[in-house]
């Protein structure tokens, strides 16, 4: 389920799932590693674990696979960059489960039609109740005006040391927030933009549809 994974970093996820995979528990794995179930408990539901190289090479040897493997290495490169897991499975996320991913907040792309044709702009975001709320520069939010009709907002994240990944697409109507009172509203969430520079725009997002998809590697 999507809230287990978000209360984990990608190595907690990548070790509870290899360990599962193996056939393992959490002591049986700990003493092969040779550290204490409770540094493994530590290492795989932490936020920001941080092991040393040693403790890595032992936990990737107990596990019967490598340090890439479970730190996500290649991080670097677009994203598919690997071979697809050899037993994919294919998952239709319910609303409850899209709506669990997208509740952290972070970085998504805003998709609408300009005089280019449709574009993808990268954005910090947060919820507002069910909305989509983001801040971005004047060009990418005054694309249709006050009201944008018929926008779409994709969240997603790939793993591809695991083989896996999730999408949610939501798809609806935005405006720009000039009310001063929602403006308010929406500078409380707190927004701070990766890129940096002048971006006080906000734009709002009221879904009418949301839908996502999951990949599992099944063994």
């Amino acid at each position: 389920m999507p809230g287990s994974t978000q209360t984990a970093s990608d190595l907690g996820r990548r070790v509870s799932e290899q360990r599962q995979r193996a056939g393992l528990s959490r002591a049986e794995t700990a003493q092969r590693a040779g550290m204490s179930p409770s540094y493994l408990e530590y290492l795989e539901t932490a936020s920001t674990p941080d092991p040393g190289p040693g403790a890595l090479a032992r936990l990737a040897a107990a596990l019967g696979t490598t340090i890439s493997a479970l730190t996500g290495s290649g991080m670097n490169l677009p994203p598919g960059q690997r071979r697809a897991a050899r037993q994919p499975l294919l998952h239709e996320l319910t609303l409850a489960e899209c709506q669990a991913y997208l509740a952290p907040g972070g970085v998504g792309r805003f998709l609408f039609t300009t005089v280019r044709g449709p574009v993808a702009v990268p954005v910090n975001y947060r919820m507002l109740g069910q909305d989509v709320v983001f801040c971005t520069g004047r060009t990418a939010g005054a694309a249709g005006g006050a009201q944008l009709p018929q926008v779409s907002f994709d969240v997603d994240h790939i793993d591809d040391a695991l083989g896996e990944g999730w999408s949610v697409l939501v798809s609806g109507d935005a405006h720009l927030v000039i009310d001063p009172a929602e403006l308010e509203r929406v500078t409380a969430l707190g927004i701070t933009p990766w890129a940096g520079g002048q971006r006080d725009t906000y734009v709002r997002l009221t879904p009418r549809e949301i839908t996502g998809r999951r990949i599992r590697a099944i063994q």
